[in-house]
């Protein structure tokens, strides 16, 4: 096997193989409902090919997850567009030899089971990287595979409270609550991303893969930058404190005579265009000169600056502060920020087509924007479970002839 991105992939009859850097990249995907495939999604977005093994009897569980529109999962698709499935049972000796036979082509390897699942089958890391050195091995599960909870199972719900995020998001003096997006497997995701791109940004060097580990829990412990140099420097863990960020000011939400909007003036200079847009004459003021004093008056201010504010509806103050160059903004439901025009204009909606070709759903695009690589305003589709086994069977004929 190839120490660059694999050239095995070049012939790969795919529906609609992706352009991008990582095109040659054979990604072999065990994942199964989110933070494997969002990570494999993500590769087969900038141009890896990326096959999908499902077991099968059903397939991965989001084939059943709602929404649906005749009869197929908007939800799987938003995740496993631009993919292909083959159906395979990693008990059965002859897929067992199909799956060898995937393996010895592949740049990278990607499953998210519960250690132990992928030894007892005979694929886990060790034994991979002594048939294989080159393969890249991508793990994701909810603890890791090291520590004393490492074989327990967990969910994003799980994550998000153990790891801290759920203690610090909501209102104060209120019940927790979960963050609507599910960070726990897309941040964890993310990592895996990175990960097996720093592996084979080395293995061009080495020639060896490694195995990546990224654990849910860990992933959501990395993003509290705030709390925890908060906590470490003072002992005492942040408490929610709503959409008011903890350490800079004014940084939340405030009522206009219409409903509320966000100002993020996080610096003393954009606190003094701020004042001079709302004619208020509180930038010399010793108690909001600086951002450790508006903190300390935070709700003070937010009244002097509502009591401003609530004179006009938020469009008015969202175009006045714009301009002042304070950074402000609406607060948007999911179905308004789809039409953003700002969105639409990054090509951050897209269309998934159906196997005819035809548009069928709609779905976030590829944030990553590389230069002088297409970003198309189409996705392919999602695969039916099982649909290319034929063509991967051909394609590994081929290889192997």
């Amino acid at each position: 096997m190839s120490h660059e991105p694999s050239a095995a992939a070049d012939q790969f009859p795919l529906p609609a193989a992706a352009s991008g850097p990582l095109s040659g990249m054979v990604v072999i995907d065990l994942t199964h409902v989110l933070a494997g495939p969002f990570a494999s999604m993500t590769l087969a977005d900038l141009g890896a090919t990326v096959i999908k093994v499902e077991p099968p009897e059903g397939g991965d569980d989001t084939r059943a997850f709602p929404p649906f529109k005749d009869g197929k999962s908007a939800y799987f698709a938003a995740i496993n567009h631009g993919k292909s499935s083959i159906a395979l049972n990693l008990k059965s000796p002859e897929d067992r030899a199909i799956f060898d036979r995937l393996l010895a082509r592949a740049d990278i390897v990607l499953e998210n089971y519960r250690p132990g699942v992928m030894e007892r089958l005979g694929y886990g890391w060790e034994a991979l990287h002594a048939a294989y050195p080159a393969l890249i091995y991508g793990a994701v599960s909810g603890f890791g595979h090291t520590g004393p909870d490492a074989l327990r199972p967990a969910y994003d719900m799980v994550v998000q409270a153990r790891g801290g995020v759920m203690s610090i998001t909501g209102e104060k003096d209120r019940e927790p609550v979960r963050v609507g997006a599910s960070i726990g497997d897309i941040i964890a995701g993310m990592y895996l991303v990175q990960g097996v791109l720093a592996a084979a940004l080395e293995r061009r060097e080495t020639g060896k893969g490694r195995k990546i580990d990224v654990a849910m829990l860990d992933s959501q412990l990395a993003i509290l930058e705030h709390a925890v140099a908060l906590t470490s420097v003072t002992g005492s863990p942040p408490a929610p404190s709503g959409a008011r960020h903890p350490s800079i000011t004014p940084f939340e939400t405030f009522h206009a005579s219409d409903g509320l909007f966000v100002i993020a003036a996080g610096n003393d200079a954009l606190f003094a265009k701020l004042c001079a847009a709302l004619d208020l004459p509180l930038a010399s003021d010793p108690r909001f000169a600086t951002n450790p004093a508006r903190c300390e008056n935070a709700r003070l201010l937010k009244r002097l600056i509502e009591a401003v504010t609530l004179g006009a509806p938020k469009s008015h103050w969202i175009e006045a502060l714009a301009a002042a160059g304070v950074p402000t903004g609406p607060i948007q439901n999911v179905a308004e920020a789809m039409q953003d025009p700002q969105i639409l204009a990054r090509n951050m909606m897209v269309d998934i087509l159906d196997q005819e070709g035809k548009p069928a759903y709609r779905a976030a695009g590829n944030p990553i924007k590389i230069s002088d690589v297409p970003d198309p305003a189409t996705r392919p589709p999602a695969p039916d479970l099982d649909a290319n086994r034929d063509a991967i069977l051909q394609w590994l004929a081929r290889r192997s002839g």
